[in-house]
């Protein structure tokens, strides 16, 4: 295999690059990464998922190795999601992406609307 090039479509790099850079798969492994939690309570907290996005993107993390999912002989099956050791291996750059975030929202939304005022400017001359 030759050496990773995320810059070449076709190196398998980007496919985990989408996964680290897909907001679902992002709050799922922050919340994952405090407990385990059944699929209804990730649903629960994680505001605006869909049954089948939040169910894809359980998939996708688990075909991955970031999470792991364990299910429970009762009736119904009880199923509950877990972060890997691989998933916690990520969940400090997904960590540092959310702290910064949070740090730095205000100056984020600043420049956009600045940028906003003078787009509308530009446009119109």
């Amino acid at each position: 295999m030759r050496d990773p090039n995320v810059f070449d479509g076709k190196c398998p790099t980007r496919v985990v690059l989408d996964r680290v850079g897909d907001k679902w798969a992002v709050l799922i492994l922050l919340l994952l990464a405090s407990e385990p939690l059944r699929f209804n309570e990730l649903r629960r907290r994680i505001d605006g998922i869909s049954q089948k996005m939040l169910s894809q993107t359980l998939k996708s993390l688990e075909r991955d190795g970031l999470v792991g999912r364990k299910a429970f002989a009762t009736v119904p099956v009880t199923v509950e999601y877990s972060i890997t050791e691989l998933g916690r291996t990520l969940y400090s750059a997904v960590d540092s992406l959310r702290l910064w975030a949070e740090t730095h929202l205000a100056d984020v939304v600043a420049a956009q609307q600045r940028y906003d005022g003078t787009e509308g400017l530009s446009q119109a001359a």
